[in-house]
């Protein structure tokens, strides 16, 4: 514990230190120098090692959600989508970044639900060549900020493009996520500014009562991961009328380890005790609930399904709540819907936006 506390101070001093460094370093680096230097970033996070693991210590005493397990599983992720050389290459040829650009100040107001939320639009705009404001989630400000603290280890140059803040002002745009009433709060501040401004999302999957066990097994990844605090995580079922429960439930008690999470356990008893005192139907296999209903959000460590008779009913009901949609997981395409495969939600790739707006493109017409 006392090796991990040492490490961790010494990495905020540095990130300190990088922060006053800001104001005195012109924002020089190249598209090419930018791409690069996230690419050795994620060559950092594919060779583990005490610092980093310190950072991921400290996350999980700051926040028992964020486990040392889930948070590796993020990096893992942003690692392998976020910043592979060829992938970013490929990404960034999709638009037309110019070589000199005029920096624009960018606010970010992030999340903190899940680890590394949040990432994705700091990436974004250093791409684009701009800097960025951040105002981090208490929930979540230990990670990325020592990532960023890495990046200017590897070329110093790098850091006058970030800066932490406790409050925004004095910028050109804002990306802010939060929930449906702080995005009222947004619009208020905002409003006036170029933004882009994110709601609840959630997920949702459609199955056809063919599923194999090893189907079923990644939809559960995408149900469980994160303990389905993140706006991809599965969160209602659609299922063909008289479903059998049975197979779906009985190939989950693989994810019953999330039981064992003092957090999580607390949310099943008090949803389950709220069903029993309610006399309301649910099925269950110990580690979830579900249970029939039209909502497409579902409280933590319970499930909503929904039976249909006919998949145009599924696709007339998802196109109107749309606004309300993040992912849709299916084995199959079905007409009309942008599904992805079961086992997918959690790993997005650079081209998967949040709320499908397309972040690079607002930043590029800045």
């Amino acid at each position: 514990m006392q090796k991990y506390d040492i490490l961790f101070r010494k990495l905020i001093s540095l990130h300190l230190k990088a922060s006053k460094i800001a104001y005195f370093c012109p924002m020089s680096m190249s598209l090419q120098e930018r791409v690069e230097l996230l690419a050795k970033l994620g060559d950092y996070l594919d060779s583990p090692n005490e610092k980093l693991d310190a950072v991921i210590h400290q996350t999980y005493l700051h926040n028992r959600w964020l486990t040392k397990e889930n948070t590796q599983l993020a990096l893992q992720a942003v690692w392998q989508e976020f910043l592979d050389e060829n992938k970013l290459k490929t990404w960034v040829a999709q638009y037309n970044i110019p070589k000199q650009t005029s920096p624009q100040k960018i606010g970010l107001i992030l999340a903190g639900n899940i680890p590394m939320v949040g990432f994705q639009d700091i990436l974004n705009v250093f791409v684009a060549g701009h800097q960025s404001f951040i105002k981090y989630s208490e929930k979540d400000k230990h990670l990325i900020p020592h990532l960023i603290a890495v990046m200017a280890e590897i070329n110093p140059a790098s850091v006058s493009y970030f800066e932490s803040v406790e409050r925004l002002k004095d910028f050109d745009a804002v990306i802010a996520t939060g929930s449906n009433n702080s995005a009222r709060y947004f619009e208020a501040y905002f409003g006036k500014y170029p933004h882009i401004i994110r709601k609840n999302r959630t997920s949702v999957a459609i199955l056809n009562g063919n599923e194999t066990e090893d189907d079923l097994k990644k939809l559960g990844i995408d149900v469980f991961r994160f303990f389905g605090l993140g706006c991809r995580n599965v969160s209602k079922l659609y299922v063909p009328k008289d479903y059998d429960f049975i197979p779906l439930l009985e190939t989950w008690k693989r994810f019953e380890y999330v039981v064992n999470h003092d957090k999580y356990k607390s949310n099943f008893d008090y949803n389950y005790c709220l069903i029993i005192m309610n006399g309301m139907p649910y099925v269950s296999n110990g580690s979830i609930l579900l249970q029939e209903g039209e909502s497409l959000h579902s409280r933590i460590a319970s499930l909503y399904y929904e039976y249909y008779n006919d998949l145009n009913e599924v696709t007339e009901k998802l196109q109107a709540q749309q606004q309300e949609i993040q992912c849709i997981a299916s084995l199959e395409g079905i007409d009309n819907l942008n599904v992805i495969p079961f086992g997918q939600a959690q790993q997005p790739t650079l081209n998967d936006y949040a709320d499908g707006v397309d972040t690079m493109k607002f930043l590029n017409k800045l």
